[in-house]
């Protein structure tokens, strides 16, 4: 399968999922760092690399929206950086955000620790499982995103006490998402609406919000 040029990845990516001047030079950065990191460090396959704007950066970017207003977010799984980094780059020159990027490789950490440092992303980096972490220490949070870190029905487990507080839940699901939907317990505290991805028409992103209580 022939893959489309660096710049024409980038270029259709910008057009999908449109971000600011400002932030299309950090997002290069970003990008460049990555592709010299991952020749010494398991953080992207080639493969995924070559169309690294539109699988990756354009569909993390997408996830902002669908917070509005959100400047305080955790994310379970980080990786490389998809979606916690990238959002934490969008949100660079908004007045106290903050995006806790949490992941167990300490190799992974070290990239998005330099990764924060060029770009000037407001990350904070976790490097201890998620489940180490005592979710309220990252209190006040407005919003929790991972991305292929964990079945939804666990996902929304440790979410939940994000969640419950008042945050917003963003999942990308990928084209199986109403399937793992219809396979999540019940769970009577939550509401959760299916939206449409930008980058592929048969995917989905799942946004969880606390369900309020009736007057």
């Amino acid at each position: 399968m022939k893959h489309p040029s660096p710049d024409a990845d980038r270029a259709r990516a910008l057009a999908l999922v449109p971000v600011p001047s400002e932030a299309q030079r950090r997002l290069a950065i970003y990008v460049d760092l990555l592709d010299r990191w991952r020749r010494v460090t398991n953080l992207i396959s080639a493969a995924s690399f070559a169309e690294v704007w539109t699988r990756h950066v354009a569909d993390s970017a997408q996830l902002l929206p669908h917070a509005p207003g959100a400047r305080r977010w955790v994310d379970l799984g980080s990786g490389a950086g998809f979606p916690g980094m990238v959002i934490a780059i969008l949100l660079a020159d908004v007045e106290g955000a903050r995006v806790a990027c949490i992941d167990s490789d300490r190799r992974k950490c070290a990239f998005l620790r330099e990764v924060a440092r060029a770009t000037g992303a407001p990350a904070e980096i976790h490097a201890e499982r998620v489940e180490a972490i005592a979710p309220e220490s990252l209190l006040p949070v407005d919003a929790v995103t991972a991305r292929a870190f964990a079945p939804l029905p666990r996902l929304v487990e440790l979410a939940n006490v994000w969640i419950l507080h008042g945050a917003v839940g963003i999942f990308p699901r990928g084209r199986s998402a109403e399937a793992q939907l219809e396979a999540l317990p019940a769970a009577p505290d939550l509401t959760i609406d299916i939206l449409a991805s930008k980058l592929d028409p048969d995917a989905a992103i799942l946004r969880a919000r606390r369900l309020k209580a009736r007057s």
